[in-house]
């Protein structure tokens, strides 16, 4: 079974990241354990863990209250979750879970919500959850966060590229034929049989894809079918 975990998070990290092992993972429980841990950079990262836990795991407000059996620790995961609304707001972002929270606060949590914003918009330390945190470090996080975010997404499209050109080219070359073309276009030397062989059989399907019409044609017959 170790093995087998071990095998599966080496493939997710080879692009296959549905083949990540699943584990065991209460993000509502952790949640809750960062608001009782009292952790300065612990807090100031909530707004990140909290816009994660709703985008892919399911964020659900009352099962994190159940995980915090004090007065004071739910008061502190309100207050956090009021920042978190306040920071989506400083960085003009909509989220329709966000929304459905912001519409659900009471009077004392809108009040939070406009107490929040001046520091935020005015990069200046302000209490909440019972800590001083730093505006400049909230929003470091969060635009690592988005950072990291950004360049997933981009190897993600990356290696959906590779895959589809390679998947495109073995449909219409052979695999010989499909090394001479990327030489070809790489610029590497061909001996002289490579050079026979790209002419009479290569260079005519190259031709035959480069023709507009029969490009857009292709195309035609791909959406209709």
């Amino acid at each position: 079974m170790k093995d087998q975990t071990t095998l599966l998070r080496k493939l997710s990290k080879m692009g296959l990241p549905f083949m990540e092992p699943q584990e065991d993972f209460d993000v509502n429980q952790t949640l809750a354990e960062v608001v009782k841990s009292n952790d300065t950079r612990l807090l100031e990262s909530f707004p990140v863990l909290l816009l994660n836990a709703a985008k892919d795991y399911g964020f659900d407000y009352l099962r994190v209250n159940q995980h915090l059996k004090d007065a004071n620790s739910r008061e502190k995961f309100r207050d956090l979750l009021v920042l978190s609304v306040a920071l989506y707001g400083a960085y003009h972002l909509r989220y329709l879970w966000a929304t459905k929270v912001k519409k659900g606060f009471t009077d004392t949590e809108r009040t939070l919500l406009k107490k929040y914003k001046s520091p935020l918009a005015n990069s200046s330390s302000f209490m909440c959850a019972g800590t001083e945190l730093s505006p400049s470090r909230l929003k470091q996080m969060f635009d690592m966060y988005f950072e990291n975010d950004a360049q997933k997404n981009q190897q993600k499209e990356g290696r959906f590229e590779t895959l589809s050109l390679e998947y495109a080219m073995s449909q219409f070359f052979s695999p010989k034929q499909k090394d001479l073309f990327k030489k070809k276009m790489e610029g590497l030397p061909l001996t002289k049989t490579e050079k026979e062989y790209f002419s009479r059989s290569v260079k005519k399907k190259v031709v035959a894809l480069a023709n507009v019409e029969l490009h857009h044609m292709a195309q035609t017959l791909v959406v209709r079918s």
